[in-house]
Parts: C-alpha cells; sequence; structure tokens
C-alpha cells in the first residue's frame, strides 16, 4: 500500500498522508513519499494549489516511536543526517512555488503538528487536537520551534512547547495556529472552495513571488529585508501576471487566472 496518495483535480494537487494504522507517524519512508508528492506538485503546471490531507482518525502523530527507538544506536552524524531530512521536508512546504493548504480531520501532535505549522493555510475539524509532546517523552522539539515562534510569537509558543499539553482546535485558531475551524462533515468542501477561489481570484505567480518573500524577509535586518522587498517590487511590475491584472483592472475587464 502506498504511503501517500496523489491525485490533481481541476488545478488543485491532493496529497493524502495513508499510513492510517499508525495515525500517519513520520517514518523515514513517509517523509521521503511526502517530499517527492510535493516536489512533483511544485514542478507540475497543472496544480495551482496544494492540499494536505490524510486518511484515518489521526492527521498525524508525529515522529514514528519505533524509529525514534532505532535512531537510539545511530551515532551523532547519522542522527544529523536523519534529522536533516526532516529539517528538508519542512523546507520543501515553507519553499514551494504552490500554496499548500493543511486539511486536518484530527489530531496533530508533535512533528505533526510541524507538518501543519509549515502549511500556508490551516483548515481544522473542532475535534482536533494540537500539541508538541516531545518534552512529555525526553525528546525535544527542535525543528518544529523555528516555525512556531513565527507563526504565533514566543509567548504561546513557550507554553505549547515546554508544557507539552494538547490544545483544542478553538484554542489554537484564537492563537493563530489556524486559519479555520469547520464541521468535521464540512472539512472536505471547505478546504475545496477556499482552494479553488485562490485558483480562480488570484496569479499563481504573485502568489509563488509573495511566498518567496515571506520566507526570506522576516530573518533579515529591517535595511535589507526593504531591499529585498523593493527589489522584488520592481521585478514584478514587469511580469505578464502584473501587466495583465492592471490592465483588466482599468478596462473593468474580468480576470481568468
Amino acid at each position: 500500500m502506498a504511503l501517500i496518495d496523489y491525485a490533481i483535480d481541476q488545478r488543485i494537487g491532493f496529497i493524502t498522508l495513508n499510513r492510517p494504522e499508525k495515525r500517519n507517524a513520520l517514518s523515514r519512508e513517509l517523509i521521503g513519499a511526502l517530499w517527492d508528492a510535493l516536489d512533483q506538485a511544485d514542478k507540475d503546471p497543472h496544480v495551482k494549489v496544494v492540499v494536505l490531507r490524510a486518511r484515518g482518525e489521526a492527521f498525524c502523530a508525529g515522529a514514528d516511536l519505533a524509529y525514534l527507538q532505532q535512531l537510539q544506536g545511530f551515532s551523532y552524524e547519522e542522527n544529523l543526517e536523519d534529522s536533516r531530512f526532516l529539517k528538508q521536508l519542512f523546507e520543501k512546504i515553507v519553499g514551494l512555488s504552490k500554496v499548500v493548504i493543511a486539511q486536518v480531520q484530527g489530531h496533530a501532535l508533535a512533528g505533526g503538528c510541524g507538518l501543519a505549522t509549515v502549511c500556508d493555510f490551516i483548515f481544522s475539524a473542532p475535534e482536533a487536537k494540537f500539541g508538541y509532546t516531545e518534552v512529555k517523552i525526553g525528546f525535544i522539539p527542535a525543528l518544529v520551534m523555528v516555525f512556531l515562534t513565527r507563526k504565533i510569537g514566543e509567548q504561546r509558543a513557550r507554553a505549547m512547547l515546554l508544557s507539552g499539553e494538547w490544545i483544542s482546535a478553538a484554542q489554537a485558531h484564537e492563537w493563530g495556529l489556524l486559519h479555520h475551524v469547520v464541521p468535521f462533515a464540512e472539512l472536505p468542501t471547505a478546504v475545496e472552495t477556499f482552494a479553488r477561489k485562490l485558483i480562480t481570484n488570484n496569479s499563481g505567480d504573485s502568489m509563488r513571488l509573495t511566498k518567496k518573500l515571506l520566507a526570506e524577509v522576516p530573518s533579515l535586518p529591517l535595511p535589507d529585508a526593504l531591499e529585498v522587498a523593493a527589489a522584488a517590487n520592481a521585478r514584478a511590475r514587469g511580469t505578464d501576471d502584473c501587466k495583465k491584472g492592471i490592465a483588466a483592472f482599468l478596462n473593468k475587464q474580468e480576470l481568468k487566472w
């Protein structure tokens, strides 16, 4: 059975975690398969928006504990290589040229919460719980911390990372981790409707360039950030999408992206 299902429907690339019997825990094989599916969607001209979803009761329970136990016999160098393997997955999602929407139907914990966190949008069912539970098993939420603090701020990130407690979808939404909480039965339709709105209303090039800026700018000193933004602004003005968009606006024409 394939660990990942990949399908395209009217410019939406659906990537589905397919390890429900293990609560979609992140084994090395699943991480590699997910990276490959994301790379395929990134390069596919027929895909404009990506939806990341999962089968089963859980969205993702985090790292596969049996695999973590196996890693205890690894050397530091081997563990560093393995950690970088997961890092590359998170970087792939953040740097993807397409918008990525997480469709969270069940619990997203530890690395699974991190997987949702790095997506551009998160839609969740009310029943789903979110949490970084690494401190409860003697591990640390190292990679996910980098993204979580950027998304919800240090104070709230400290509360999640140091307590190891689960929080409800409602609280995660209040803290800015989630974008929308939708009844379970309506979740797939809500996600697809939102994805199609992005596809219809927004320039793919503009979303790609904006994502690139969002990834680069926060880590730069203010003068450097502004210079990068100014250069991006200047380049965007010369793109075909910008010319098309401004012409349509001035001529009161309906745009078809």
